[in-house]
């Protein structure tokens, strides 16, 4: 395996940008959808944007300060990342103030993180007082005057907060160091070939970690261009996601699962060209086999190739990435669901069908039971060692980054369940989420991708099943969002059914809410937890 080299380390993302400074050629592009044009940067205007918000940031705020970062998907977000940076501070990047679904999130954030300052853009400045009154707020895209060149930053000096998602938890702040940005950035370079000719394409949000890094970090790392657009436009209409993979040459393009779901399912118009997309990054929450095979079906005609399709695996406290699928695309390999059950990964005929997250580039991962690491075929808890992984997290202790394996210290422990089979990465679920019953282990997403098919009344990626413990002993429960015109009767009876059929598992409840009510991260997944919390009652 390639270690990241020790000079990728010791040249931070800010000097990167600046080496750029007197180029002419466009680095972010911002597809303004309400405003019907597009607004663009080129690396010569960003430099020198950045280097005039370093400059207020420098008068305000001493090295080391937080600077939250609270603004639209718009240009003004990128400037103030990157001009935090310069200036020494430790960016906090969040997401824009005029969603009305995270404002208790942004609200508990900005407390936890504590930033004396935030910035915006002269688009968000309104709402952005409406959550309170920092110290300093600056409006990035309204200042001028004098700029200033970057502060000097050693490689573990922290760079940025990355809040997790809080699928399983209260959110927290992954402590990045400018070392790990680099990492991360050096890493993704190597596994999705971006290089200065490559287009970064699409809509995760900025506050999202692979958002930030896909869109905003690897763009300056490599000099490549990036071409975004706000998420609500995707969630508005999808064609738009597939009209700009179709528009630009040399695509990396990243999104969840979900977002090729949809996109499958749309009719984009005449003259769609995917023949440009070198890789499409599926990754934040689990990718199903039909999903793969349903994009496929639906887009290779539009000339998208099947080995563009990169699974891959990721989270926050590892800056982003861990591992992907290589230059074959897709594996697809089904095990048999007993040995699953135990713990076990044996291939089998018509078994459980799970999609490789692929091999991991420039970092150590192992497969961990009992401490000690497993060969392949044996599930456990997934450790990754590299100098991507976070210092830590922001004002509270955790060992989740203390494993000691193999002679080395400072192995992050994930909380996923995952296996090696064929020397590739399958993730098999959380170790919190994880069902026990009757002394057989069953993995929530399976649960749930047999709900969501059990009936057309059941929305699809809007299912949670969780275990329960009440005086009856242990038990499942699955919640799910329907169409209410069809009777509640049939629904429940018919994810019964499937669910016992497919995982012997007869379920303790099955609660329909309706459309919305099902608690979801901040990432747009669905919060098992959460939901635990809400319907863990046990009641029908």
């Amino acid at each position: 395996m390639q270690s990241v080299p020790e000079q990728v380390l010791r040249t931070s993302i800010v000097e990167h940008l600046f080496s750029r400074a007197s180029d002419p050629r466009p680095v972010f592009t911002h597809q303004d959808f309400p405003a019907g044009t597009e607004h663009t940067l080129t690396w010569a205007e960003l430099v020198e944007r950045v280097r005039v918000v370093s400059a207020r940031l420098r008068e305000t705020a001493a090295p080391g300060d937080r600077a939250a970062i609270v603004a639209g998907q718009e240009l003004a977000y990128p400037v103030a990342f990157f001009a935090a940076l310069a200036a020494g501070l430790v960016a906090v990047p969040l997401m824009d103030p005029a969603g009305r679904a995270h404002r208790a999130r942004l609200t508990s954030t900005l407390a936890d993180c504590a930033a004396d300052v935030w910035l915006t853009s002269g688009r968000a400045a309104g709402r952005v007082r409406e959550f309170g009154t920092p110290r300093e707020l600056v409006v990035v895209d309204e200042l001028a005057g004098p700029g200033m060149d970057p502060v000097a930053v050693a490689p573990e000096t922290p760079a940025y907060l990355q809040y997790t998602s809080g699928s399983t938890r209260e959110p927290a702040g992954a402590v990045i160091p400018h070392r790990a940005i680099v990492a991360s950035c050096w890493q993704a370079s190597r596994a999705y070939e971006v290089g200065e000719g490559t287009t970064c394409a699409g809509w995760i949000p900025f506050f999202h970690d692979m958002g930030l890094i896909q869109l905003l970090c690897l763009p300056v790392f490599a000099g490549a261009r990036s071409v975004f657009m706000a998420p609500a436009e995707f969630v508005r209409r999808p064609a738009r996601w597939l009209r700009q993979l179709s528009d630009y040459p040399e695509v990396f393009t990243a999104a969840p699962n979900f977002a090729f779901d949809l996109a499958a399912e749309t009719v984009p118009g005449e003259g769609l060209d995917l023949s440009g997309v070198r890789i499409a990054l599926n990754g934040s929450e689990p990718v199903r086999p039909e999903t793969v095979e349903n994009f496929r079906e639906a887009f290779g005609p539009s000339g998208f190739r099947a080995e563009a399709h990169r699974p891959s695996y990721g989270l926050a406290e590892a800056t982003v990435y861990v591992s992907s699928a290589g230059p074959e695309g897709p594996t697809i390999t089904a095990f048999d669901r007993e040995a699953l059950a135990k713990g076990e990964a044996v291939e089998a005929a018509g078994g459980q069908r799970m999609v490789s997250v692929g091999r991991p580039v420039g970092q150590l991962v192992r497969i961990v039971r009992d401490g000690k690491a497993q060969a392949d075929g044996v599930v456990g808890e997934i450790w990754v060692h590299g100098p991507h992984v976070a210092a830590g997290y922001w004002r509270r202790a955790d060992d989740a980054f203390g494993g000691v394996l193999d002679g080395l210290t400072g192995w992050l422990r994930t909380g996923d369940l995952g296996v090696l089979h064929g020397g590739q990465l399958y993730l098999t679920g959380r170790i919190k989420d994880l069902i026990v019953l009757d002394g057989r282990n069953h993995y929530p997403q399976d649960i749930e991708a047999t709900a969501a098919e059990a009936h057309p009344a059941i929305r699809r990626d809007r299912v949670a099943a969780f275990g329960i413990s009440d005086e009856r002993g242990e038990g499942a429960v699955v919640v799910a969002e329907w169409n209410e015109a069809t009777q509640a009767r049939d629904v429940t009876r018919a994810v019964l059914r499937a669910v016992t059929a497919a995982h012997e598992v007869t379920l303790r409840a099955v609660r329909l809410v309706a459309p919305g009510e099902l608690p979801r991260t901040s990432s747009g997944k669905v919060a098992r937890s959460a939901a635990r919390a809400q319907y863990g009652d046990g009641r029908g």
